[in-house]
């Protein structure tokens, strides 16, 4: 299978979101920096609290950026039938309904369209991203959802 659309897809999406993050923290550092966020007692702090958030809005651009890069640096593969789970794997879970997950790097919780299809990037640290980890083809995974656990099986990794 050819992931290197999928990738691209998803390098596309975390620009985008690059490019949101960037812009609020730019317009939030001006804000902080601001002549009219001067404090003009000791008990303001619009100022202070503006700092806060363009210093938590810097580490989120650098965050997004390191996901975009690692996944810049992706090469698409494909996985033999009897090789693990790993970084860079289609899967596809079926059980109460059928998910696609891309395991990527980084950026858990991204979501793109390809092909028709709703893909989720899982990172090995979550919690679906350990399950998958090292299993293969025909493996269970067990998935909550509204506080139902349910148990998935892979049926296919490409």
């Amino acid at each position: 299978m050819n992931k290197a659309p999928l990738l691209a897809l998803i390098v596309r999406r975390l620009e985008e979101e690059l490019a949101g993050i960037r812009a609020a923290a730019l317009a939030t550092h001006a804000e902080a920096t601001s002549e009219e966020n001067r404090a003009e007692h000791q008990y303001d702090t619009r100022g202070l609290e503006a700092s806060y958030l363009a210093h938590g809005q810097s580490k989120a651009t650098e965050e997004a950026a390191l996901s975009l890069a690692q996944f810049q640096s992706l090469v698409p593969r494909d996985f033999a039938p009897h090789e693990p789970i790993g970084v860079g794997a289609l899967v596809t879970v079926e059980g109460r309904t059928k998910n696609l997950y891309f395991v990527g790097p980084r950026a858990g919780g991204t979501e793109v369209v390809w092909d028709g299809r709703r893909i989720m990037v899982v990172t090995p640290s979550s919690p679906l991203g350990r399950q998958l980890a090292g299993k293969m083809k025909d493996a269970s995974v067990q998935l909550e959802a509204g506080g139902v656990r349910s148990v998935y099986r892979v049926t296919e990794v490409t």
